[in-house]
């Protein structure tokens, strides 16, 4: 998995069986090289040559998967004919749904038949298009995995996932599930810090801990009419971005960065809290999973604004908040090789189950 913030490949190694548990058996995180990095988020917006230069990163994006693929295999003591498939998300550089000719487009960047080639194992990529094709957002994925790996019959479960975007699935007692993409995670935060630090993300939130809340800011950010809508729904740096935060930004008043680095902050766990207020109001835990759980300020923020609530990392629950979004696509390619659907009609909004991925054989 590489997600909207850049910051690395996370890969894990995970065994499934049908008789019980999965099981973990190893995971590694693969920076991303800087030049590389520079260009997937340079490809986010309209450029030149854009078709020469996507070939070309989404190559380079495969061999960075086949290194973590190799340093995964050897941590986990395994060899490529013992594993079934890869999953494999890519990068996302665009994403819209239903837009332009009623179906719209996702794009994940990655060459699955170079990684097959790399890794001489089966590559299972391309997994958010067939669920596009059939009228849904192809986004959240995650809440099926979430379902399959967190549900609790008789009880309501709520899990919010925070990397570059923020996504929450509700598991509800009787096993129907709402999943949505409830606006910015980390995405908007990490852009301010590099812009104004030159580094790549607040650790712990320390410097957003630092300042204040600017009110006038906060308001005009939730404004945005994206958090009105009901879901289905999903977003990306499509809509949140640098050019979406300086349009604000120049209808407020002048603040001091760390202000606007808190208020960022601030608009990340009101966004997340107001989505849980009206989608699970009996919620009473609340699992935090993805980089967001490691940010101690923007946990407090959570906290504030979710009284009542329990906040646990999925840890507490037996599975690290940095490994859940990597397990989630090895589940997703799992269920491809089962032949089993694996969207969720009622979270994306498609006509109804399908088997998602392209499957690019080994050698």
């Amino acid at each position: 998995m590489s997600g909207t913030s850049l910051d690395g490949v996370d890969a894990v190694a995970v065994r499934f069986d049908a008789a019980g548990p999965m099981a973990v058996l190893g995971h590694v995180h693969e920076p991303l090289p800087p030049h590389l990095c520079d260009e997937l988020l340079a490809l986010n917006t309209p450029g030149p040559d854009e078709l020469h230069r996507a070939a070309l990163a989404a190559s380079a994006l495969s061999r960075v998967y086949a290194q973590a693929t190799a340093r995964l295999l050897s941590a986990a003591a395994l060899v490529p004919e013992q594993v079934r498939a890869l999953g494999a998300h890519g990068q996302t550089v665009r994403h819209r749904p239903g837009e332009f000719d009623g179906t719209g487009y996702t794009l994940q960047l990655l060459n699955g038949a170079l990684l097959a080639e790399l890794t001489d194992i089966d590559v299972v990529c391309d997994l958010r298009s067939r669920d596009v094709a059939a009228g849904g957002q192809g986004a959240p994925l995650v809440p099926a995995f979430h379902a399959a790996r967190f549900a609790r019959r008789g009880q309501t479960v709520v899990v919010l996932n925070v990397g570059g975007m923020a996504n929450l699935s509700v598991l509800r007692g009787d096993a129907s599930v709402v999943g949505f993409d409830c606006g910015p995670g980390n995405v908007l935060l990490d852009h301010w810090c590099m812009r104004q630090c030159g580094q790549p993300f607040d650790a712990d939130g320390a410097w957003a801990a630092s300042g204040h809340v600017q009110q006038p800011l906060l308001g005009a950010l939730l404004d945005e009419p994206y958090f009105r809508r009901p879901p289905p729904k999903s977003t990306g740096r499509d809509l949140f971005n640098g050019v979406w935060l300086d349009a604000r930004l120049s209808c407020c008043a002048p603040a001091r960065p760390q202000d606007v680095q808190a208020t960022l902050a601030e608009l990340t766990a009101r966004a997340a809290a107001e989505a849980v207020h009206a989608h699970a109001p009996q919620a009473r835990h609340l699992l935090v999973c993805g980089g967001g759980a490691l940010n101690r300020d923007l946990m407090n923020r959570l906290s504030t604004h979710l009284p009542g609530v329990a906040l646990t990392t999925t840890d507490q629950v037996g599975l690290p908040a940095m490994q859940v979004e990597a397990c989630a696509f090895a589940w997703l390619a799992y269920c491809h090789v089962e032949r089993r659907a694996c969207n969720l009609a009622e979270v994306t909004g498609a006509r109804g189950p399908r088997r998602l991925g392209a499957l690019h054989p080994a050698r």
